[in-house]
């Protein structure tokens, strides 16, 4: 069983947690996710079956898109509002939000979350915050490509980025120009890549057997797909003479991926991972 399956995680789960039902399920122990979404939200989870897990590398930095909601009024230690409540304010309407969500479309530093895995020293920002110890945050490299109010009144807004963007971070940080105290109120992935919420299926449509496993190819479309002119060449994991100017490529036969293959020198590419 080899595979990519789209899953639309429920709330109150992890992402471990669908990943261990999976394997019940499934009856296979290779399984894995291509990105965490957290316990309280919902959406697209990309899941890799058996051959599948190889391509993980090649997965990580795929961009998202986002369905969110803003809370005025007051700020918790996870900047959402399953947190703790660290202080309240009065509210301040916010008389164009789409002009504000605006603001923030390009590239841009963001202050990640303290509860976020990031590593500082070794050690996740989480586990600091877990045992109360302050640690200097750094800033992440990201991009908002394109913002959308969904209902201004209820502060609902679609957002795509790129990956590493905190949406909850986003949300404190949208309070805070708008003069407020403010946190995430509800998150849903709708897209990871350029898959979909209306491609996924849920933990019960596996366990009725309604799904369907996508091929590795689907995964890696935003790779350049490359033909070998020797597939033996390719199977074995030699170097091959490219006429081409990208870093990664995939080789193929028949709609099957071969390998990831990457720039050596010049024209000369590398085996990374051989997924036969």
């Amino acid at each position: 069983m080899d595979g990519i399956l789209l899953i639309n995680k429920a709330a109150g789960m992890t992402s471990h947690d669908v990943v261990f039902k999976l394997r019940k399920l499934l009856n296979t122990k290779k399984i894995g996710h291509t990105g965490t979404l957290d316990p309280d939200a919902t959406g697209v989870l990309i899941v890799l079956v058996g051959r599948a897990c190889k391509i993980l590398p090649f997965l990580e930095n795929t961009d998202k898109e986002y369905i969110a909601q803003l809370m005025l009024g007051q700020t918790t230690d996870t900047e959402d509002i399953w947190g703790k409540v660290l202080a309240t304010g009065e509210i301040k309407p916010i008389e164009d939000f789409e002009g504000l969500l605006k603001s923030f479309e390009g590239r841009q530093k963001q202050l990640p979350p303290m509860v976020s895995s990031i590593k500082v020293n070794g050690k996740k920002l989480y586990e600091y915050a877990r045992s109360g110890e302050a640690v200097e945050r750094p800033l992440r490299d990201i991009e908002i490509y394109e913002t959308q109010v969904l209902d201004a009144k209820e502060l609902r807004f679609r957002v795509a980025c790129s990956s590493g963007t905190y949406i909850r971070s986003l949300c404190r940080d949208l309070a805070e120009k708008s003069g407020n105290l403010g946190c995430m109120s509800s998150l849903v992935r709708s897209k990871a890549g350029h898959f979909t919420l209306a491609q996924c299926v849920s933990l019960e449509d596996v366990a009725k057997g309604n799904y369907k496993l996508l091929p590795m190819i689907e995964a890696l479309k935003h790779l350049p797909m490359i033909t070998p002119a020797n597939e033996a060449d390719i199977r074995n994991g030699k170097r091959v003479q490219l006429n081409c100017d990208e870093a990664q490529v995939v080789m193929i036969s028949n709609d099957e991926v071969l390998a990831v293959y990457e720039r050596e020198k010049e024209n000369i590419y590398r085996c990374v991972r051989g997924l036969w």
